[in-house]
């Protein structure tokens, strides 16, 4: 079976979120914007107005993780996926249950009780650096870019 054509994994909080949706689009070249995302799938708020800030001729999917996993297979060789995720966390759970992601691009992730900020958009707690070091160990590949035009930083350097 020939493996899903997933042109970007990206962790971001906001999801879908106005410009920066648009430049990574474009960037990755996708077509098909997927939310792996238990809250997101069943809340038609939430998916309406992504759908709005989504990048004109994009297509919008909103599944739950368990979704994503069953039906990642079967898209079509046409389909240029990016997958936009909450956090690190799902990332993992997407790995686990055999979605192939080789490289995640690290958006957003904002400050919240217990985290500390390491780079300009991104904060972690102890939970976020256990499950980066763990998508690390399984050979993926991890960087810290909030839009394409600016530099990649490594994410294991800055939570060592």
């Amino acid at each position: 079976m020939p493996e899903p054509n997933i042109v970007l994994v990206r962790i971001d909080n906001r999801l879908i979120h106005g410009q920066v949706a648009t430049a990574w689009a474009q960037h990755s070249g996708a077509n098909l914007l997927l939310v792996p995302n238990d809250d997101v799938a069943q809340n038609p708020t939430r998916q309406s107005l992504m759908n709005l800030a989504a990048p004109k001729g994009a297509q919008t999917r909103y599944f739950s993780i368990q979704k994503t996993i069953d039906i990642i297979h079967k898209a079509a060789p046409r389909q240029l996926i990016a997958i936009i995720a909450e956090t690190p966390q799902d990332v993992l759970k997407l790995v686990e249950g055999g979605v192939p992601i080789k490289k995640v691009n690290i958006g957003n992730m904002h400050m919240a009780e217990g985290k500390k900020q390491i780079s300009k958009a991104v904060c972690v707690d102890e939970n976020d650096i256990s499950t980066f070091k763990k998508l690390s160990e399984l050979g993926i590949e991890l960087e810290i870019q909030r839009v394409p035009t600016e530099g990649k930083e490594n994410i294991l350097e800055l939570i060592k």
